[in-house]
C-alpha cells in the first residue's frame, strides 16, 4: 500500500512551519481505497504570501481541527504504507516535526515523486507538479489546495508504475513487505487477484522477479500455476513469496508488455521467452519463372520477413488460410507436393500458376495485396483499445512504421496532441516480436478505432 499525500502549510522558518491542510490517499498500486482531507489549526499565523497562493487564510481554520485531533487518523490511514509525495523530503519533514511536538517518533518509507520522474521520464523542461502533469496531459482540479495536489500526485504516481519497465518500484515494494515479516500463503495472494485483463509479476522471497506472464484474467492464471504439477509449476510454488499486478484493459498491451518485461527483467522462469518467441517466419521469394512463393522457414534476421510464429505447425496453418483467402497455389507455397498440379487446381480452387496456365502478373497481383496488408512499414498511426477503466482508453503508437509503445488517457487531446502524446508514452523496444505480435492482433481482433496522423 502506498499513502500519497500532500499538506499545505503556514510558510514561514524551517521547522517553525503549521500544516493548514492535509490530504491522504491510500493507494494500492490500482485504485484509491481509502482517503482523508482535512483543513488543520495550525494555532499560529499563515504568511500572507501562502494565503495568496492558496486561498487559506485565518479565519477559514478558526474552526478546523488542531493536528493533535487528527494525528490518530494519520497513523491508521498511513499503516503499513510508503509514504508518497512530490517534494517528499518537505511533506515527510512536516509530518514528523508535528508528531515530533506530541512526543510520537513517525517513522515511514518514503518515495518521491520529483525523483521519480527525472529519472522515468528524462529531460523534461519542469518538474513542479503543476507544469509536470500539464506536459503529461493529466487533469488537475485545485491547484495549491492539499486535495487537488495530492489527486494529481496519485495520477502521476500510477503512470509511472506503468512506466517503470524494470519493475524498480514494485520491487522495492515487496522488499519492503518482507522486511515487516509478511508471508502470505497461496491461497491468500489468489485471493487478492483480480479476475481482470494485464500482467502478473512472481516474486521471490528476496523480492527478485522470477516470472512473468499475461493473461486475460490474472486470478485464473495465477490460480493455474499454483495447482499445476509441472516442473515449472512445481517450482514457482516452492519459491513465491508474493504476486503483484499490472491491470491493462487491452490485451495487445498485455502482450507487448510481457514480451518487453521479460528481455528486460530475465526472471529465472521465463528462459524459454527471454530471446524471441517467434522462432519461425514467412519470406517471399521469387521462382525461376518469376512467381511469387511465400514459405514458412526457421527465422533468419538477414532476410526479411512477411509475419513471424512461435511454432512451424502454427506457420502452416496460417500459410494455408492466407492461399485459400488470396487463392494462390498450394504448390507454390509448399505445401502440396505433385509434379503435375496441386489438389486445388483440380477442384477449381488454384488459377493454375503451378502449372503455368496463370500469368505471372496476375498471381503476383494477389501476393503483393496480401504483402501489402500485412505490413504498416511507413505507416504513422495510434492503435486506441480498451483501458483499465471505463472512462479510460488505452493507446499504442506506430511511428514510420516502429512500434514506440503505449499509455493510457482520458482526455481526447493526450493522442491528438502529439507533443503530449509523446512524453505520456512508455517508451518500447520495436523489435521482431513487437511487429508479429501487432500485426497478428490486429488480423484476429477488432480495436476500438485506428488513428491515422
Amino acid at each position: 500500500m502506498y499513502a500519497i499525500l500532500d499538506i499545505e502549510t503556514t510558510g514561514g522558518q524551517y521547522n517553525q512551519e503549521g500544516i493548514t491542510e492535509i490530504a491522504i490517499y491510500k493507494f494500492d498500486g490500482h485504485d484509491v481505497v481509502d482517503q482523508f482531507i482535512s483543513l488543520v489549526n495550525p494555532e499560529i499565523p499563515i504568511q500572507p504570501f501562502v494565503v495568496k497562493l492558496t486561498g487559506i487564510n485565518n479565519a477559514m481554520l478558526r474552526s478546523a481541527p488542531k493536528f493533535y485531533e487528527v494525528a490518530k487518523r494519520i497513523i491508521e490511514i498511513t499503516e503499513g504504507c510508503v509514504v508518497v509525495a512530490h517534494n517528499a523530503s518537505f511533506d515527510y519533514r512536516i509530518l514528523q516535526t508535528e508528531f515530533r511536538r506530541l512526543g510520537y517518533d513517525f517513522k515511514k518509507p518514503t518515495l518521491c515523486t520529483v525523483e521519480l520522474s527525472k529519472k522515468i521520464i528524462p529531460d523534461l523542461p519542469s518538474y513542479s507538479l503543476g507544469k509536470l502533469v500539464r506536459s503529461l496531459g493529466i487533469p488537475m482540479a485545485d491547484r495549491h489546495r492539499a486535495s487537488g495536489d495530492a489527486m494529481a500526485t496519485v495520477k502521476l504516481f500510477k503512470m509511472l508504475l506503468a512506466k517503470d519497465v524494470e519493475k524498480e518500484i514494485v520491487k522495492s515494494f515487496v522488499k519492503t513487505e518482507i522486511k515487516a515479516g509478511m508471508s502470505p500463503k497461496l491461497l491468500d495472494i489468489v485471493e487478492n487477484l483480480p479476475s481482470k485483463t494485464g500482467i502478473y509479476y512472481i516474486h521471490n522471497e528476496k523480492g527478485d522477479l522470477i516470472y512473468i506472464g499475461k493473461s486475460k484474467n490474472i486470478k485464473k492464471r495465477v490460480n493455474q500455476h499454483f495447482t499445476g504439477t509441472s516442473s515449472k509449476s512445481k517450482k514457482i510454488q516452492r519459491d513465491v513469496f508474493a504476486v503483484t499486478f499490472e491491470e491493462t484493459g487491452s490485451e495487445l498491451i498485455a502482450l507487448l508488455k510481457e514480451s518487453e518485461e521479460i528481455k528486460i527483467n530475465k526472471p529465472v522462469y521465463n528462459r524459454a521467452q527471454r530471446k524471441s518467441i517467434f522462432q519461425w517466419a514467412l519470406y517471399a521469394s521469387k521462382d525461376a519463372l518469376g512467381y511469387l512463393r511465400l514459405s514458412v522457414e526457421k527465422a533468419d534476421g538477414r532476410k526479411k520477413e512477411l509475419t513471424s510464429f512461435t511454432s512451424l505447425m502454427e506457420g502452416k496453418n496460417a500459410l494455408f488460410r492466407i492461399t485459400e483467402k488470396y487463392q494462390l497455389c498450394q504448390k507454390l507455397n509448399g505445401l502440396y507436393e505433385s509434379k503435375a498440379a496441386c489438389f486445388q487446381y483440380k477442384i477449381k480452387e488454384c488459377k493454375g500458376a503451378c502449372v503455368e496456365k496463370e500469368p505471372v502478373e496476375d498471381y503476383n497481383c494477389r501476393v503483393e495485396e496480401f504483402m501489402k496488408n500485412m505490413q504498416f512499414e511507413n505507416d504513422n498511426m495510434v492503435i486506441v483499445d480498451k483501458g483499465r477503466s471505463i472512462e479510460e482508453r488505452s493507446a499504442v503508437l506506430i511511428e514510420n512504421g516502429v512500434y514506440k509503445g503505449y499509455c493510457f488517457f482520458d482526455l481526447n487531446y493526450q493522442i491528438t496532441n502529439v507533443e503530449v502524446l509523446k512524453n505520456i508514452i512508455i517508451p518500447m523496444q520495436s523489435n521482431r516480436d513487437t511487429k508479429t505480435i501487432i500485426q497478428l492482433y490486429l488480423r484476429k481482433n477488432k480495436v476500438l478505432r485506428i488513428q491515422k496522423f
